[in-house]
């Protein structure tokens, strides 16, 4: 890409840093208010800050010494991925990939754990990531930044890794040349201390690597030759469990020259690192020559991200597809889209809900067609024509109350028992990979998606709009769950007011993807008749084998009366006999508390893991809840993580109490949440 341009990408980037498109947080802010990290290499620029920003040496910092961190600290493991059977022709294994850049929030100001919004880039379409970039770094804020644990943690769920962002901005917005040479200095040894700083940041963040990207001008050969052996050093001393992904920006004669392919200019640094980001202005030839380079190297071409601009266009944006996913060739490279968030914050003022993103993310990463069995043939070319999904369902129990991550209100159980909107990605489900495969006969395709207007559990639900009486399957999730005589089904799920009859059954493919056995789930009568719950034995699938393996999980639903059906699914479950439910948290605290301007009090709280023994060992714990216990014995939901600590911005006194009780339960895999561990806060 010529200069001017991606100067501009870069002056974007520096202006979404230092402000957001939309608000991220309605909680009071304090000092307390736990952000994600940021630092600089090590000198701070001169001059007084803008107002929120903490600049902070990454030289001078110790885990020891960082009040965040247990905020900030990922908890879920990268779970292993499968590669399933792709639906269509086009999507091959073992082929293209995808990593996606983007920016959440500013990068100062940007809360550790969710907010009070549920305007908020909710990201799902995990199956078809290789890797995530929490994209960020400014001049005046700071330059290397660390993921926050809710996108770490929704990412590990499903399998992505995440990596932070190294941005050495150009001089033109900021940079300045001693950045990038503390960066890459060395020390006595000939190593790199930095480097050893970000594998200890990755480390005890919990996340999985950085996006190197130095765009600041006026290096030579000699600044080439140490960033280079800076990336290989990461690398190495970051061992299998951390990746490095190099932008091409700097060559290794030290100069910025974007080469927007693999060449002698910036191999050096795709040898060195684990895969290279091309800069946007690619060609035909230059993505196949670049291939055959990276082959010689011995290394994958899909290793190689093409880079892909729809920061500005969205699915309007112009790409030559087959330059890099050519249809009936084996695929030139991977590609990588830079700011897949514009699904966002392109969302008119007038319907910025969570339904109406949802269904725009769904169009991006399905296209038109919404069914990656048939993708769409217009000039949007969706991941989901090309790359192949993958998925994490391996193992039981498993279960998913189809919880987006943010919401408008919280339930449980099927009762609204928080009006407030939220976010907080660590709370978000494992979600159907395929938006959406629907199989039927009839002559309308039923509407399929994300619903806020009622959950069962979390701030969302599943949705199916049919207009037809013919049976219509919903395929949901591509599995390989291992099934028992012992294995039961349980779901949760309603009709909404103004449906017909609904008769639903469990889609189960046991032996081939493509075909299904069914087991009876019950009717539901017309209207609104709340919400049921049904437990199944799925033993009469077996047909009197010891095991199979569920290859396909989905739904049939059929009018039998005729009439349009609106079915809402809120949970479904899969587990062998009865599991034991986690035990309470161990020592809850507050570590730190203040009084807001309105009279609220803003907490910090920490726990530790249980550790009472069962004699059976319980489900592993998922996450943490914690309610507010009000006057009366009733209880006011508060939040959730996945970590051992959780900020309460503004915790409401009841009826001029003395003291306030907060209860703190783990919740496992089933959602079944353990006894509270109680901390009270005197006013």
């Amino acid at each position: 890409m010529n200069l001017t341009r991606r100067q501009a990408l870069a002056a974007a980037l520096v202006a979404t840093a230092a402000r957001p498109a939309r608000p991220v947080a309605a909680a009071p802010a304090t000092d307390l208010q736990p952000c994600a990290s940021y630092w600089y290499p090590d000198a701070l620029p001169s001059g007084t800050p803008p107002p929120g920003v903490r600049r902070r040496s990454l030289r001078a910092w110790a885990p020891a010494g960082d009040p965040d961190l247990p905020f900030n600290r990922a908890t879920v493991p990268l779970a292993p991925r499968f590669v399933p059977p792709p639906p269509n022709s086009a999507a091959r294994r073992d082929e293209a990939r995808i990593s996606a850049l983007v920016a959440f929030a500013p990068t100062s100001g940007n809360p550790s754990q969710g907010s009070a919004t549920a305007d908020y880039y909710a990201l799902t379409h995990w199956a078809y990531l290789d890797e995530l970039v929490f994209w960020g770094g400014s001049s005046d804020e700071g330059l290397i930044l660390a993921p926050n644990a809710p996108v770490v943690d929704a990412a590990h769920r499903s399998g992505v890794p995440v990596l932070g962002t190294v941005f050495l901005p150009p001089t033109a917005y900021g940079g300045r040349l001693e950045w990038t040479r503390e960066l890459v200095r060395r020390d006595a040894d000939g190593g790199f201390p930095l480097a050893d700083k970000l594998v200890e940041v990755a480390r005890a963040y919990g996340f999985d690597g950085w996006f190197l990207n130095a765009e600041t001008g006026g290096g030579d050969a000699r600044l080439g030759a140490d960033t280079r052996d800076f990336v290989a050093y990461l690398r190495r001393r970051g061992g299998p469990g951390l990746r490095v992904t190099w932008y091409d920006a700097m060559a290794i004669s030290g100069d910025i020259a974007w080469q927007n392919e693999l060449n002698d200019r910036n191999s050096p640094f795709f040898r060195a690192a684990d895969t290279m980001f091309l800069n946007f202005n690619w060609s035909r030839t230059g993505l196949a020559s670049s291939g055959e380079l990276a082959r010689s190297l011995g290394r994958s071409p899909y290793e190689l991200w093409a880079g892909i601009d729809v920061e500005a266009n969205g699915w309007d944006t112009r790409v030559d597809w087959d330059a890099v996913v050519p249809a009936g060739r084996p695929h030139v490279a991977s590609f990588g889209f830079y700011r897949p968030e514009w699904t966002w914050k392109s969302l008119p003022g007038t319907d910025r809900g969570p339904a109406a993103f949802h269904a725009r993310d769904d169009r991006f990463w399905s296209g038109a067609s919404l069914d990656p069995a048939r993708p769409d043939p217009g000039p949007w070319r969706a991941p989901a024509a090309s790359v192949a999904d993958r998925s994490t369902l391996t193992s039981l129990p498993f279960a998913t109350t189809f919880n987006t991550g943010h919401g408008l209100g919280w339930y449980e159980r099927g009762v609204r028992v928080a009006d407030a909107p939220w976010n907080h990605l660590g709370l978000q489900d494992r979600l159907p990979g395929r938006r959406w495969v629907v199989r039927t006969a009839g002559a309308a395709r039923p509407v399929v998606g994300f619903d806020f207007a009622d959950a069962w559990r979390g701030g969302s639900s599943l949705l199916v709009d049919a207009a037809t009486a013919e049976p219509s399957t919903v395929e949901l999730y591509a599995a390989r769950l291992p099934l028992s005589p012992a294995t039961v089904a349980e779901l949760a799920h309603r009709t909404d007011p103004g449906s017909a009859a609904v008769r639903v059954e469990l889609a189960v493919a046991l032996d081939e993807p493509d075909r299904f056995s069914y087991l009876p789930v019950g009717d539901l009568p017309a209207g609104d008749g709340g919400w049921t719950t049904a437990t199944i034995p799925v033993a009469r699938l077996l047909r009197g084998r010891a095991a199979a393996t569920a290859h396909v999980l989905g739904v049939r639903l059929t009018a039998p009366d005729g009439g349009r059906v609106r079915w809402r699914l809120g949970e479904l479950a899969l587990h062998d006999g009865s599991p034991v439910p986690p035990g309470p948290p161990d020592a809850p605290a507050v570590t730190a508390s203040t009084r807001n301007p309105d009279g609220t009090a803003a907490l910090r709280l920490t726990w530790q893991p249980a550790r009472r023994a069962a004699r059976r060992a319980p489900t592993p714990v998922r996450h943490y809840e914690l309610h507010q216990v009000v006057p009366g014995g009733r209880r006011r939901f508060l939040g959730g993580t996945c970590g051992h600590a959780y900020y309460v911005p503004a915790l409401r006194r009841t009826a001029d109490e003395e003291a306030t009780r907060v209860e703190v339960r783990a919740v496992d895999e089933l959602y079944t949440a353990s006894a509270p561990a109680s901390v009270t806060h005197r006013w």
